[in-house]
């Protein structure tokens, strides 16, 4: 696709934040529109209290009410999130959605590209948990950062099977 991803914002009703956020990641995932929707977040900040002595820390949002959504604008995206129970619509005129400007998210705080790192590299052996092929082990292939996946050849009935999983379903394995 020759579209870039632009922030826009999704109201809900207040106090379903993240439950519309894990709905739409749901939606996202089932429907396969991890290209054109990218990316939800409730903003948040990290609070310190101190209450009679005691130092309390939380998250508290910062827009209640508010979701953002990094994702490229189609009749198919706008649809699976206008959609999503808990959302009441994008923001914007006759709710139509508007994509935040460059000023904007920056303002919000927004990280771009969030810092990951791993334990294995390409070549090395690492095992399988937490997914249907659980305790099988394999050679990593590639390793996307920006799509957080992994691709890794294991040995199945005596050929290599490529077979890609989340970073963190993925353990080196001591040499």
């Amino acid at each position: 696709m020759s579209q870039t991803a632009k922030w826009y914002v999704i109201h809900t009703y207040s106090g379903y934040e993240n439950k519309v956020v894990q709905n739409i990641e749901k939606v996202v995932e089932n429907r396969r529109l991890h290209e054109q929707i990218q990316e939800v977040q409730v903003p948040t900040e990290r609070v310190t209290e101190i209450v009679e002595g005691k130092k309390k820390e939380y998250d508290r949002k910062i827009y209640p009410g508010y979701v953002l959504v990094k994702m490229i604008y189609t009749d198919d995206s706008w649809a699976a999130v206008r959609n999503i129970r808990g959302v009441t619509g994008f923001v914007g005129p006759g709710s139509k959605p508007t994509p935040l400007s460059e000023k904007e998210v920056a303002s919000m705080g927004i990280t771009q590209t969030p810092t990951i790192e791993v334990d294995y590299h390409v070549g090395d052996t690492v095992r399988l948990t937490g997914n249907n092929m659980d305790g099988f082990t394999g050679v990593v292939k590639s390793i996307n950062l920006e799509q957080e996946e992994v691709e890794v050849l294991v040995s199945m009935f005596g050929r290599e099977t490529p077979t890609t999983v989340p970073l963190h379903q993925a353990v080196k394995l001591d040499d």
